[in-house]
């Protein structure tokens, strides 16, 4: 390889950036720098972008983030930056969904960081009021921490019907008159099989309460999407419950799982959102959770899902068999779920967004 032909291509590519920069106001442009997972974070950094576009606010390419100074970068990971703190020019900001210090060394870490930092960073998003607490124990100032919840891209759901119940079960190859469960959530180890169970996810949780509903339901049908599943997989096969994994190519896509389900279990020990929550709703899919996350700000038991407390895999099965016999009395809480969920996409997050971005961004 000719390094100097190779070093001579890039040396004018940097200088260009540098040169174009060097005029740029102060914290006028900003960098949202995502985790290239192709994952849920992924997506939010692309709906991030649709919001401040909205907002007029100046976004400029990751390129950018060595090749300016005195900018403002978002990132959506909040690991690439606590994890390997490097001081910047750059005003910073990142999510902190979950994690709290008790919960693992690494979150401990993490929270380590925001104390012995707070003053260079400039803006955290939380998604519910727990972990807004938390943060703010750090003692960071209370002005940069916003709690805006993990929103939903509308466009990608659609009320389930009967119909499309029937479509998208006859497509998957699942029985018609299967009484199906989601569990869309990341719950192994890694990227890998996902072997290892995420416990902080309740993936042994979830095991114990299919394992009840199993005894009551004979047709017992279980719907995974997610990678690293293998610790799910393995615990439906010694249980002898029939299931069907997939992964999605594309998170779009996602909608029409919700429409073959007869209900979602959420049965985490410690949450960000998740996703699901919102989902689950705006679906019209009955939702079953443990009070993690912004399901503790957003469910209100029996009005628009059902909630237990976290490791309550007994009141998990109880409700769960509640909604499956009473399916044509829950209506009203369904009607109240979409509510809460048109609440809360991001189309109607965008005042929520500008009050984050006054003072960290200059437009």
């Amino acid at each position: 390889m000719n390094y100097s032909s190779k070093f001579n291509k890039i040396l004018p590519i940097n200088y260009f950036l540098k040169n174009y920069t060097k005029n740029w106001l102060p914290h006028s442009k900003l960098i949202i720098c995502n985790d290239g997972s192709d994952w849920v974070l992924d997506w939010e950094a692309k709906e991030l972008k649709k919001i401040c576009e909205k907002l007029k606010i100046p976004i400029v390419g990751r390129s950018f983030l060595t090749n300016s100074k005195q900018q403002a970068v978002f990132y959506t990971s909040r690991y690439h930056i606590l994890n390997n703190w490097k001081e910047q020019s750059h005003r910073i900001a990142f999510p902190y969904f979950h994690g709290k210090p008790e919960s693992g060394e690494g979150f401990r870490k993490m929270i380590n960081i925001i104390k012995a930092k707070n003053k260079e960073i400039w803006r955290i998003q939380v998604s519910h009021s727990e972990m807004k607490e938390t943060i703010l124990e750090t003692g960071i100032n209370s002005n940069k921490v916003f709690c805006i919840p993990i929103g939903i891209n509308e466009n990608f759901f659609t009320r389930s019907t009967l119909d499309q119940k029937l479509s998208v079960r006859k497509k998957l190859n699942i029985p018609e008159n299967s009484i199906v469960i989601g569990s869309f959530q990341k719950d192994g180890d890694g990227w890998g099989k996902g072997l290892e169970p995420k416990l902080i996810k309740g993936p042994d949780i979830f095991l114990k309460t299919v394992e009840i509903l199993k005894e009551k339901i004979p047709e017992l049908f279980i719907l995974l999407t997610g990678p690293a599943r293998g610790y799910i997989k393995s615990g439906l096969e010694r249980l002898k419950i029939p299931y069907f994994h997939t992964l999605l190519n594309n998170y779009t896509d996602i909608g029409k799982y919700y429409n073959a389900l007869d209900l979602y279990i959420v049965s985490s020990r410690e949450e960000g959102g998740p996703k699901a929550i919102l989902e689950s709703m705006i679906s019209g899919t009955p939702l079953v959770t443990t009070r993690v996350g912004q399901a503790m700000d957003l469910v209100n038991h029996g009005k628009n899902a059902w909630m237990v407390e976290p490791e309550d895999f007994e009141g998990l099965a109880y409700w769960s068999k509640y909604v499956i016999d009473n399916s044509s009395e829950v209506k009203k809480v369904l009607d109240e779920g979409i509510k809460t969920a048109e609440n809360n996409t991001y189309s109607n997050q965008i005042k929520l967004w500008n009050d984050f971005m006054r003072g960290f961004i200059e437009y």
